[in-house]
């Protein structure tokens, strides 16, 4: 299978993944691949990124290939010497990886987390469970801009949390999946224009907006198709607009699916954020309150969720069938 990824035996093995993640998302009891690759991406990082600008820029693209290529390089080899011990055991081993490489039920679960006290009126604990998926300052934020910042979120890992490692893994199985979760990593670790960043996380940025790409232009279809079968969604013109607002986003491929989801939910998205108690001000998304956008309220994240989980349904079926159609043409 892992010599022959794109086959039927690897879709229903990708299926079976989706469901094991659904139903256990990432069991703590269990060792997590990601967890591995942060520890070798916080090593690398503190050896190499030091010299002149240049120099720390060469050093980031050496240690973003070792360790995409790395983590390929293993993955596969450790699945070809179990197999070797017994078919049925790389199998295993490659539908843990596969599940791993996926997060519908932890992004489902932390918008839930603050969702949950927002809920009750509990501003401080939806506060504090907001702070543990944003990097934004939580503390004096309202009820609408606790469900902006979760709706976002939802939103915005969608792509990487889950439809990005579907279409990865579709392609390449479990070695590729968890390649394209080394980028992520390293993007998320290093891919910041800060004075210590800029020039060492340049090609891990770089490569993870490649990586993302197709992925996130497919997802914001996916949430629109589904979305016709969601009542209350606001389908008309969405596609469109969705086309006009996601370049605005700081982000290449981030402000398709947010911008999606606030069109499908009739909202604005984004707007002013602050950082360390700096004011950071973003191009808004989705339907403003002056052309009829509904205010932001709890309701809403679990709304979103909704539109995440067809979203993604959506975008399997999508790959599913191109599969399908590949193995009928072969």
């Amino acid at each position: 299978m892992t010599q022959e990824p794109l086959t039927l035996a690897l879709l229903g093995w990708v299926a079976a993944a989706v469901v094991i993640d659904l139903l256990l998302g990432d069991p703590r009891c269990l060792p997590h691949p990601v967890v591995g690759i942060g520890r070798a991406v916080k090593v690398l990082e503190r050896a190499w990124n030091q010299g002149s600008a240049r120099a720390r820029r060469w050093r980031g693209a050496a240690m973003t290939m070792t360790v995409v290529a790395g983590t390929l390089m293993l993955t596969w080899g450790a699945l070809v010497l179990l197999a070797r011990v017994h078919p049925w055991l790389a199998l295993a081993a490659e539908l843990w990886l596969l599940a791993a490489a996926l997060s519908i039920k932890g992004l489902a679960d932390a918008g839930r987390a603050v969702a949950s006290p927002l809920s009750r009126g509990d501003l401080p604990a939806a506060r504090r469970a907001l702070s543990m998926i944003v990097g934004r300052d939580t503390e004096r934020l309202d009820e609408a801009e606790i469900a902006r910042g979760a709706v976002e979120t939802v939103a915005e890992n969608c792509v990487d949390g889950i439809t990005a490692p579907l279409f990865w893994a579709l392609l390449g199985g479990a070695p590729l999946a968890l390649a394209y979760k080394a980028v992520n990593t390293l993007d998320s670790m290093v891919g910041y224009r800060n004075v210590r960043y800029a020039d060492f996380g340049y090609a891990a940025a770089k490569l993870d907006d490649l990586a993302n790409w197709l992925p996130a232009r497919l997802t914001a279809l996916a949430l629109w198709l589904a979305a016709w079968a969601m009542p209350g969604a606001h389908r008309t013109g969405a596609l469109a607009a969705t086309w006009r607002q996601a370049p605005s986003h700081p982000s290449p491929n981030a402000g398709w699916p947010e911008a999606m989801v606030a069109q499908l939910l009739g909202v604005q998205l984004r707007g002013t954020n602050h950082y360390a108690g700096v004011a950071s001000h973003r191009a808004v998304l989705g339907v403003p309150p002056s052309e009829g956008g509904e205010p932001l309220a709890v309701g809403h994240i679990e709304r979103a969720i909704c539109h995440m989980h067809g979203g993604w349904l959506a975008f399997a079926l999508l790959m599913a069938l191109a599969v399908l159609i590949r193995e009928g043409l072969t």
